[in-house]
């Protein structure tokens, strides 16, 4: 198979379901006389009603590209690219460009983000409901239309309206306030709704169980989500499509059904690989020999060279791009069929439900 490289650049803003766009987006944290770039030139879109799994592992960039979206880059650091947001209805909006009362109603209204820890995120001196009523609040928003629609979410998340409500944040479980957290990121209607690791403070059973809710709210209000986790296999539940991130570089992009049946790049197939299987032998399960590399160096060419098994001369010179391969997927690896062959993974490991 020949593969071509496509322009990953190409704007998709003609496209009608494109909402958010990402162009050659990176981040960057000042080290001195030099800098540490946590997020390398990513460029992707988001389509309008998708689920979009954001997966690699600690320290690779995902909840950098996470927190671009929103402009949320905690200072020092410095976001610089393009991330346009399609409204809907209305005219694009240049994130980057917007004043900070700007970011405020957009990041609520607009775009909406839920984080790994519910009890980091709560004020544990509030009640849960002060915390709906301090947003409505800040936001200009009818207060009895605004109680009526977080009594409705809460539902929908199958919590007791008036329990939750009336509870701190300590008196409730992790998987209860992790959907009073779901609940007051949606209260505003916005239209995406990013979640990073939402699932990852929380036992097996329960992760499981937000994943199913956020399938169904996803339907009701008609949501787009960027799902960002380390736990490949949980998120393609959920997904329609997958985007890899390793050091701090996009380096697979595909639809989740073929994505996990051709895996290309290396380092996509070593994390199915790794995944935890209660009915494999342990030696079946590899993790990956090796560290990421550190932002402040990263080494030149293919970042992925160093723990790479199928590396060549080529990898330490080149950087690949994002070259396409069939249907959308594309791999930033100038030797998939290879990747293929020889990093070899147990699918039906990785599908079977009851070992998620």
């Amino acid at each position: 198979m020949t593969v071509e490289p496509t322009d990953a650049r190409t704007s998709s803003a003609e496209s009608e379901d494109t909402i958010v766009e990402l162009r050659d987006v990176s981040v960057a944290f000042p080290m001195g006389n030099s800098e540490s770039r946590v997020l390398d030139t990513v460029t992707l879109d988001v389509r309008q009603g998708e689920v979009l799994g954001i997966v690699g592992e600690s320290g690779s960039g995902k909840s950098m590209l996470g927190s671009s979206v929103l402009d949320a880059v905690e200072e020092p650091g410095v976001t610089t690219g393009d991330v346009m947001y399609h409204p809907p209805d209305g005219d694009p909006v240049s994130v980057l460009e917007l004043s900070d009362e700007e970011l405020r109603e957009l990041r609520w209204e607009d775009i909406a983000m839920v984080f790994q820890g519910a009890l980091d995120s709560f004020n544990p001196t509030m009640r849960i409901r002060g915390h709906f009523e301090e947003t409505l609040e800040a936001h200009d928003k009818d207060e009895r239309e605004g109680m009526e629609r977080a009594r409705e979410l809460l539902a929908d998340l199958y919590l007791d309206p008036d329990r939750v409500l009336n509870a701190y944040p300590h008196e409730l479980s992790g998987g209860m306030s992790q959907r009073a957290l779901i609940a007051l990121s949606l209260l505003l209607e916005p239209d995406v709704l990013v979640m990073d690791e939402p699932t990852a403070a929380l036992d097996l059973l329960m992760q499981q169980s937000i994943i199913a809710l956020l399938d169904e709210i996803k339907e009701k209000y008609d949501l787009t989500m960027l799902f960002i986790t380390h736990d490949l296999p949980l998120v393609a539940k959920l997904a329609d499509r997958l985007a890899v991130v390793y050091a701090f570089e996009l380096v697979e992009v595909g639809p989740t059904d073929r994505l996990l049946r051709s895996a290309s790049h290396p380092y996509t197939r070593a994390l199915l690989r790794a995944t935890p299987n209660t009915h494999a032998p342990l030696e079946e399960m590899q993790p990956i020999e090796g560290s990421a590399p550190n932002p402040a160096n990263v080494p030149t060419g293919c970042s992925y060279h160093a723990r790479c098994p199928i590396a060549k001369s080529r990898c330490t010179e080149e950087d690949p791009p994002l070259m396409g391969i069939e249907d959308e997927h594309r791999v930033a690896c100038f030797y998939p069929e290879e990747a293929r062959e020889k990093v070899q993974f147990e699918l039906e490991a990785v599908a079977r439900g009851d070992d998620l």
